[in-house]
């Protein structure tokens, strides 16, 4: 019997060892500011390309050049992305149509249209990598301008390499972010209505159709903020980059929300760039920012981005950890007001709730009791008005 107690001990300690690496940053750094409305970084041979929504331009950046316009007018574009030939696919965000920019003075439209129905607003765009392009179309473009959709839905579409017009899927009500796994077998799309906000995954098959649709993330917010989803992608190990008012939201593999980069404005897509693919573009409100992908383990994490911790409130490890059966959570409210704190397991289900109440100004701890719950790794989230804090535990019986 303590043979058994001390093997399952070693795995749920490897695994929490495992789980330990996060994503880890310096504060972000400005690329340029001085626009209207960014959005769709893109990265292509030493260039970063994007669009300026407001404006109907498209702007390139370079270390070396600065900033320029590419394109005008984009009428205008939004989310950019690249095909196999390294050409510019742009979602036509106010002309309702995809589009190649093969150049700024070659333009081909490659679709606008399904089933005799005008696209409303393709918003972000991944091309996969056969040169099949997917694509999300909810009606913002639509909105702004005044216009009258010709769809009665709002859907995620798929155009094949031959030109052919798929419909993925007609449920959403503001289908937005898209991308996919790094090999290709996920797709994940937000949904931005500010009374849903999930995002969902399928399992894409045979390279052309999506099937076992599921709930990736749901996604809240301080104070029932009203506020959308919006760009997303994942880095080469799997985690999903999630862009929305909160600034760029981490998720590893099983939707939990295991960091965020804080940025001055509302994050509205990102990409990666740079010679070896690691560092994040972001475009946020008028600008632009980019900050290196780095990782090292949960100690070191916390104490190199201590800064980014809200002064008003902050949530230490749990102790003991690893525990059985109970530990203690300590906790740092700097004004008063109320607070929350939630159980989750690794698929970023809510297990318990420890805390929702006013706790004034002060140092504070909560004691979990963890009978009912099996052994393995959990995360403690603590919420209030000025944001979120997520902290890893491990479990043992």
């Amino acid at each position: 019997m303590k043979r058994s107690i001390n093997r399952i001990f070693t795995v749920h300690l490897l695994i929490f060892i495992l789980f330990s690496l996060a994503f880890t940053q310096t504060e972000p750094e400005l690329v340029d500011d001085g626009f209207t409305f960014t959005e769709g970084p893109v990265w292509k041979d030493g260039v970063l390309y994007f669009s300026d929504i407001k404006e109907g331009k498209i702007f390139k950046w370079s270390t070396d050049s600065g900033t320029d316009v590419y394109y005008v007018p984009s009428k205008p574009s939004n989310g950019l992305a690249l095909d196999p030939a390294n050409n510019i696919i742009i979602a036509g965000h106010g002309a309702r149509h995809i589009a190649r920019l093969e150049n700024p003075d070659s333009i081909t439209i490659l679709a606008g249209e399904y089933n005799g129905e005008k696209f409303n607003s393709p918003n972000d765009i991944v091309v996969k990598s056969d040169g099949s392009i997917w694509f999300t179309d909810p009606t913002y473009g639509l909105n702004d301008a005044g216009g009258t959709p010709e769809m009665d839905y709002c859907g995620v579409f798929r155009i094949s390499p031959s030109g052919r017009v798929q419909l993925l899927d007609d449920t959403f009500s503001a289908p937005n972010g898209i991308c996919f796994s790094p090999d290709e077998s996920l797709l994940y799309v937000s949904e931005s209505a500010p009374s849903i906000r999930k995002i969902y995954v399928w399992d894409v098959t045979n390279d052309s159709t999506i099937t076992n649709k599921r709930v990736y993330a749901s996604v809240s917010y301080p104070n029932n903020w009203s506020c959308y989803l919006d760009g997303m992608k994942t880095d080469d190990d799997g985690r999903l980059y999630r862009c929305s008012v909160l600034g760029v939201v981490v998720f590893d593999t099983t939707g939990t929300q295991i960091d965020r980069i804080q940025l001055p404005a509302s994050a509205s897509n990102c990409n990666w760039g740079d010679e070896d693919g690691k560092t994040l573009y972001i475009t946020a409100g008028g600008a632009v920012y980019k900050i290196r992908k780095t990782y090292t383990d949960v100690e070191d994490k916390d104490k190199r981005q201590g800064s980014r911790v809200p002064d008003s409130f902050k949530l230490f490890n749990n102790y003991p950890n690893p525990f059985n059966a109970s530990t203690r959570i300590p906790f740092y409210v700097a004004r008063a007001g109320i607070v929350t704190i939630d159980i989750l397991n690794t698929l970023g289900e809510r297990v318990a709730t420890l805390a929702h109440k006013t706790y004034n100004t002060g140092n504070h701890v909560i004691n979990w009791y963890a009978e009912n719950l099996s052994s393995g790794l959990y995360y403690i989230r603590m919420v209030t008005a000025n944001g979120m804090i997520l902290k890893k535990c491990l479990l043992i019986k």
